[in-house]
């Protein structure tokens, strides 16, 4: 339950710190995004803040952990809310006696105030370093299996819209349709986040086209190098050849860096 205070309802920022324990890569642009969505609807005041109550807090909870448990792109949760088949009454809420029903989820003010999306007012612009790549256990993750649409892709990876479109021009990200709606996944994120890194530096989209190119030739001959094991339809094959392409991957990438460091060093 949601310690809703003494004037009713909760801000955007007090709700953000509630859930925070329970979805820590949750953003109150995320939060935002929600509700341009149609999956919340938090009543304004006359100046325009937001205003959420318990039942506005749980709806997000459900929401939050349909797309974390149930891997759901936003338009099948709308659905299912919809249609009744999620009832945010009930249905996905934490069990009562994981939190201290005397009092609200308390998370200490410096994480509020470090969280990458805190800010002081309501509606005041998230700033981001687009140009500064934050250290790899700040990023926020996306679980194996989970999609996030265009909107969510281009938060998570810090990329423009403009950006997004060249490189899917030139084959460097691929998206995907899941009920009608354009979709990436963990990998595509991460290709997203590296690329972003790479613009930054000078480096142009149509370049990039090199790198796919060198991993899909790679790919062809771990292909080959398996082709046995492949044909074979019992799990513990699988398995093995399972490994194998995962060992012939970490073997061509420390091979690739080595020879990108000796090329460079004999160029100083």
């Amino acid at each position: 339950m949601a310690d809703i205070g003494t004037n009713g309802h909760l801000a955007i920022g007090e709700v953000l710190g509630i859930l925070l324990e329970e979805f820590p890569d949750v953003t109150i642009s995320k939060i935002r995004f929600l509700e341009s969505q149609g999956l919340i609807a938090p009543e304004r005041t006359a100046s325009g803040y937001r205003k959420f109550y318990e039942a506005d807090v749980d709806l997000l909870r459900v929401i939050l952990t349909e797309q974390k448990d149930h891997y759901l792109p936003l338009r099948v949760i709308k659905d299912r809310l919809d249609s009744g088949e999620i009832d945010p009454s009930g249905e996905h809420l934490r069990p009562r006696d994981a939190v201290d029903p005397s009092g609200p989820v308390e998370v200490p003010e410096e994480i509020v105030k470090s969280h990458p999306s805190a800010t002081g007012r309501d509606d005041a612009p998230i700033p981001f370093r687009r140009r500064t790549a934050p250290a790899a256990d700040a990023q926020p993750t996306l679980l194996p299996g989970v999609l996030v649409d265009r909107s969510e892709f281009l938060g998570m990876t810090g990329l423009t819209a403009a950006e997004l479109d060249a490189l899917e021009d030139f084959g460097i990200v691929s998206s995907r349709s899941t009920a009608g709606v354009t979709t990436y996944g963990e990998d595509e994120v991460e290709v997203g986040r590296i690329a972003r890194d790479l613009l930054a530096s000078g480096v142009e989209a149509r370049h990039l086209r090199g790198w796919k190119t060198s991993a899909e030739r790679e790919v062809a001959l771990f292909e080959q190098l398996v082709a046995a094991r492949a044909r074979l339809r019992n799990p513990e094959a699988r398995r093995e050849m399972g490994d194998r392409l995962s060992e012939l991957e970490h073997l061509g990438g420390r091979l690739r860096s080595a020879m990108v460091s000796a090329a460079i060093r004999s160029r100083l």
